[in-house]
């Protein structure tokens, strides 16, 4: 059965200025700011919450299906995701829009410039699931991240109304949102995922505590960091998964969206929490020794042994027998 995975679809532009900003800045004058930086090198990564998931399913063997809103620049990306395994085929093309884009200038002191543009993105709110689901088969999951805020509202409300079981994973929207549309969002999933201060976040904007939360959503996933992760569930005892050992972390950009990749496959294959949340951990280690959401690769006997290492024998075998070659 299907995972359609709904959310932002963006590209990272990445430059880094060897200077410092505020040697060329005037405090006076900051209202009249006209300044440029000679820059020494561009990044462009590939991005957005729903291709980061995709791909890091895609690795793992499944066929996830890819839902969001693009421009006509997303013919590479679209190449890219294709050949490893996303079907690309339902992503809704502007024809005015330009893909998401987030443009970053670092400096030799981490100090940033930054701007992001949503382009395409707001049209998610356009994009209707049912058309998808006659096409590929009746979900699994429906996996609702961080998009237009719209199109998320859409997308949970259609999945009510059809019974598709969801997922809510407003993360980055958190902060720009009020109490009622997270209520709105979370209300009936079948899992919610966030981290540990987005957990607060949720109850402080909704007004529901946590044993409120644990009352609308079927479980609830918890990653706390270098800790590992808590899914927690009316009438549930609680599993914690620490993290995978021995990571050379690098840069945590995407760590994340892997972890929920690799739990959602974990669940496809017929796992209970605490095997998924492994699967879940062992991806997120590659992410978080790699620059770049998309950037990681392993081949099937190295993820197998990493598990081994990380959580025994039994979870190797039992992953071994359905990871691809």
């Amino acid at each position: 059965m299907p995972l359609l995975i709904c959310g932002s679809i963006a590209t990272d532009h990445l430059m880094t200025f060897q200077g410092r900003f505020k040697d060329s800045l005037v405090v006076e004058q900051l209202d009249k700011l006209a300044v440029s930086f000679l820059v020494d090198d561009l990044e462009i990564r590939r991005g957005g919450v729903a291709p980061n998931m995709c791909f890091g399913l895609g690795r793992l063997g499944l066929h996830p299906v890819l839902v969001g809103a693009a421009g006509e620049d997303f013919d590479d990306y679209r190449s890219w995701l294709e050949r490893h395994h996303v079907d690309c085929s339902f992503v809704h093309i502007s024809e005015t829009k330009h893909t998401a884009r987030f443009v970053c200038t670092t400096d030799s002191a981490m100090a940033q410039f930054a701007s992001f543009y949503p382009g395409a993105m707001s049209e998610a709110r356009l994009i209707e699931l049912a058309p998808i689901v006659e096409q590929v088969g009746a979900p699994d999951f429906v996996l609702i991240a961080a998009d237009d805020p719209e199109g998320m509202v859409r997308h949970t409300h259609e999945c009510r109304q059809r019974g598709y079981a969801f997922i809510a994973d407003p993360s980055q929207q958190l902060a720009f949102s009020d109490g009622a549309l997270i209520r709105d969002l979370i209300d009936g999933a079948t899992y919610l995922f966030s981290n540990e201060y987005e957990s607060h976040m949720i109850e402080s904007k909704t007004g529901w505590s946590a044993e409120e939360v644990l009352d609308r959503v079927g479980a609830q996933v918890t990653t706390l960091g270098a800790d590992g992760v808590r899914i927690t569930g009316r009438g549930m005892e609680p599993v914690e998964v620490k993290a995978a050992p021995g990571v050379a972390a690098v840069e945590p950009t995407g760590v994340g969206d892997a972890f929920r990749a690799g739990f959602l496959a974990g669940l496809e294959w017929g796992f209970g929490h605490e095997r998924s949340a492994q699967v879940g951990c062992v991806l997120a280690a590659y992410v978080v020794e790699t620059v770049g959401t998309q950037e990681y690769s392993f081949t099937r006997p190295e993820f197998v042994e990493r598990l081994r290492a990380a959580y025994g024998d039994q979870a190797a075998a039992d992953v071994g027998g359905h990871m691809l070659g």
